[in-house]
């Protein structure tokens, strides 16, 4: 069974929090307000897999939802600024109930005796602080986690062999044990019953020629449907 999530999916302010925000409109619309290109991936996975996209449009600068509580980055330098009890309503209204109803549908799934594969959508910025990101695609896992290394190196053959021109990469540009969602995921389920892949994807194909983009999308969706048919086979039902 495949489930999907986007954490960053779009920028939006909510009401009560505009008057924080005035004077960001470049930021919010930037790599640093949400995952450019990420929903449009997102959705693609869910329309080709038969399931609900589960995305979030607040912009991670209000809350980053791909955090844990107590993490720094859990709120932006912008909303630390927020009293207690505001960020008390931040929690309660939208980083709460988006992390809880992705975690309630990957335990139904896993009550039914089938292995969850969660596809955590991200895409991330070609250059970060100066430095150039030598990726066009990331697939984030823990290596402790056997099933977890086996689906991600088959993946990533999978999509040499649609398209040997995209550079992919393992654990880049991030580290697949660094706190996330899917992190605290595998600390709540087993291997056994689940696998969380962050799928991360450079920015400059969604800011680049929509065909190109529209052919990337494609290529990687498909890839997953043939390593998922390939893991079946080897290690057992998704």
């Amino acid at each position: 069974m495949v489930i999907v999530s986007c954490e960053h999916a779009a920028n939006a302010v909510p009401g009560p929090f505009v008057p924080l925000f005035k004077g960001y409109g470049k930021m919010l619309r930037s790599h640093k307000g949400y995952d450019i290109g990420a929903l449009e991936l997102a959705d693609l996975f869910a329309e080709s897999f038969g399931v609900v996209a589960h995305s979030s449009t607040v912009t991670r600068l209000l809350v980053d939802l791909n955090r844990s509580p107590g993490n720094r980055e859990l709120f932006s330098g912008i909303s630390r600024r927020l009293a207690a009890a505001q960020k008390e309503v931040v929690m309660r209204e939208y980083y709460r109930p988006y992390r809880r109803d992705v975690e309630s549908e990957i335990a139904r799934l896993c009550r039914g005796g089938k292995r969850t594969l969660h596809l955590s959508v991200h895409t991330f910025t070609p250059v970060l602080d100066g430095k150039v990101r030598f990726a066009d695609v990331g697939l984030l896992y823990d290596p402790a986690r056997r099933g977890e290394g086996l689906f991600c190196r088959r993946w990533k053959h999978a999509l040499a062999g649609r398209d040997p021109s995209l550079n992919v990469r393992l654990n880049y540009p991030y580290a697949g044990r660094s706190d996330g969602f899917t992190t605290y995921l595998r600390s709540v389920f087993g291997e056994e019953s689940y696998l969380g892949i962050e799928v991360e994807v450079s920015q400059k194909y969604a800011l680049g020629e929509r065909r190109r983009w529209r052919e990337i999308r494609r290529v990687i969706v498909r890839s997953l449907a043939l390593t998922i048919d390939e893991f079946h086979k080897e290690d057992g039902a998704v």
